[in-house]
């Protein structure tokens, strides 16, 4: 794995290495984003791009210069093609903290972070169990759909996930509402239809899940509608799926331990994604 922090290449990313007062390591102080790269093409850069200016804005950072992070990542990938070539599947995490401060919660007057993080990944399952989790997402909270770096709620639950036998631990909401997992969105069907929640839900506005909701509209064959429903109208879905960045669309075969098999809905929104995606690289 390579990584560049704040101009500097390292071909070995475990000798990078930020200050000690770095408030993205004390506190948590910080943004992120995870890009997918296929054949040295990252997908959906932009989106990513302008979802990290929202989340800065809604942290109240000052503004991060996406164009110094895409030169960061052509050089990361440009060392990666002229030494040992493009790998079929690879990660860009992109991490922008308010840099260093003093020891507490007060974010100090220094500059910001950047630091952008390369190498490969392997593919996820097609299909996964989920559980459900006793924790809850506050929609109504300062970072209700912000990606942060404050991620160790997303550790717990996880943990508690892998120790159920699942792949993705799910959350609901302060009201009781279907949220997010982990690090994915949910799409359930009812009666035929596609639903997943809304963003006043709290989960994060993910890349994938965008996508996924206008090709599906555009495609026409199943209705989809967002919507906020109790967090158990998974125990009664009649099929269910994620959507992530390393997920794209993945099935969903058990909830909390009912067998939930992947159906012609849930087949036809992977078609759909396997159709649609190639020409969104780059």
């Amino acid at each position: 794995m390579r990584a560049w922090l704040d101009g500097e290449l390292h071909d070995d990313a475990s000798l990078a290495r930020v200050s000690l007062l770095d408030h993205g390591l004390t506190v948590g102080d910080g943004i992120f984003e995870s890009v997918a790269v296929y054949d040295g093409s990252p997908f959906a850069l932009s989106e990513h791009l302008d979802r990290l200016l929202r989340s800065a804005a809604a942290m109240e950072m000052p503004t991060p210069d996406t164009s110094l992070l895409r030169e960061a990542i052509d050089a990361l990938l440009a060392r990666e093609a002229a030494t040992e070539g493009t790998t079929p599947l690879a990660r860009l995490r992109l991490t922008y903290t308010a840099g260093e401060a003093p020891m507490g919660s007060d974010r100090g007057d220094g500059p910001p972070t950047y630091a952008v993080v390369h190498g490969p990944v392997a593919p996820q399952p097609a299909a996964a169990p989920v559980v459900t989790v006793p924790w809850r997402r506050n929609e109504q909270g300062a970072l209700a759909g912000v990606k942060s770096t404050s991620y160790a709620e997303n550790v717990l639950a996880l943990r508690r996930a892998r120790q159920a036998g699942a792949a993705e631990a799910v959350f609901g909401n302060t009201a009781g509402l279907l949220c997010e997992g982990t690090g994915s969105n949910v799409f359930y069907v009812v009666d035929g239809e596609i639903r997943t929640p809304t963003l006043v839900s709290g989960c994060l506005a993910g890349v994938t899940r965008a996508l996924a909701l206008t090709w599906l509209r555009e495609d026409g064959a199943v209705p989809v509608v967002e919507v906020d429903a109790p967090l158990e109208v998974l125990h009664e879905a009649d099929e269910v799926f994620l959507t992530s960045t390393f997920r794209d669309v993945q099935a969903v075969t058990a909830v909390d331990g009912r067998p939930v098999p992947p159906g012609e809905v849930v087949r036809h929104a992977i078609r759909v994604w396997a159709s649609r995606a190639p020409g969104h690289r780059g």
